[in-house]
């Protein structure tokens, strides 16, 4: 009998899967919104590219940016964002002009650094992150993800981002009120934007719990879920338990946070 006959199912199943081609990282972008299965399940298969959503994530952002840079200003920004914090504004006018300005140079010059080195913001960010899945389906769910494998899922996971991101320059360059503009909620994506306009009006706890409670944030942690379920080898509630677990957890210090300080 020749060996072709004795070939084992689990052989030639194995077989197949490695004559199968990847798919291209615009494949992969493309099928996370449509079908992300698709995507998640060619990572774990080895195809772990991810400097093209990192790539496209730093284009929008740079966009962004420059709609903020040119249409409402940062000067305009860090006032804005002093008004809405009434103890600092409380403090800031008890100094002089020329501390007052050297304090908001401290507060402006941070968030353009931040805007501005935002890939390495960004790699920084999903590398620590993916350390604490990774530990946390293998470790308290028994999967088998690899590292590599939870961190290229982040990165395709997080391409919701990119709507608010652009929703938030639409509006900018829509003529919003640049004296309206909110640096910490932008876009019209989470409940806080829609309950609570004036976030001065709102109790500051709820409204940091509405503004978590966001569309795109929601999507992100939906996928994340579904690719750490599939490249860990764990049921899909246990990537769920996972994701949202840690969401909470930082939700629940967030709001508390916010109920302290108010």
């Amino acid at each position: 009998m020749s060996d072709l006959e004795i070939q084992s199912p689990v052989q030639s199943v194995s077989g197949e899967a490695a004559e199968t081609p990847g798919l291209s990282q615009w494949q992969r972008i493309s099928y996370t919104v449509s079908a992300p299965s698709k995507t998640f399940i060619d990572i774990k298969r080895g195809n772990r590219s991810w400097w093209l959503p990192l790539i496209i994530m730093a284009v929008v952002g740079y966009i962004f940016l420059a709609a903020i840079t040119y249409k409402v200003g940062w000067p305009q920004v860090v006032n804005n964002m002093i008004h809405l914090n009434p103890k600092l504004e409380d403090q800031l006018s008890k100094l002089t002009p020329d501390q007052v300005a050297t304090q908001k140079k401290f507060m402006m010059y941070p968030m353009v650094g931040a805007f501005i080195a935002n890939p390495v913001i960004t790699l920084i960010a999903v590398a620590l992150g993916s350390l604490g899945l990774w530990g946390t389906i293998n470790f308290v769910f028994a999967g088998k993800a690899t590292y590599k494998s939870i961190f290229a899922v982040w990165f395709y996971a997080s391409l919701p981002s990119l709507i608010k991101s652009l929703l938030g320059t639409l509006v900018i360059f829509a003529g919003s009120d640049p004296e309206t503009f909110n640096i910490n909620n932008f876009a019209p994506t989470n409940l806080a934007a829609f309950l609570f306009p004036n976030p001065l009006e709102a109790n500051k706890a709820l409204y940091v719990l509405t503004s978590w409670l966001d569309v795109t944030t929601i999507w992100t942690l939906v996928l994340l879920g579904i690719g750490t379920a599939i490249v860990a080898g764990v049921k899909r509630s246990s990537g769920y338990l996972a994701v949202f677990g840690w969401w909470v957890i930082f939700l629940v210090i967030s709001v508390g946070y916010a109920a302290t300080t108010s």
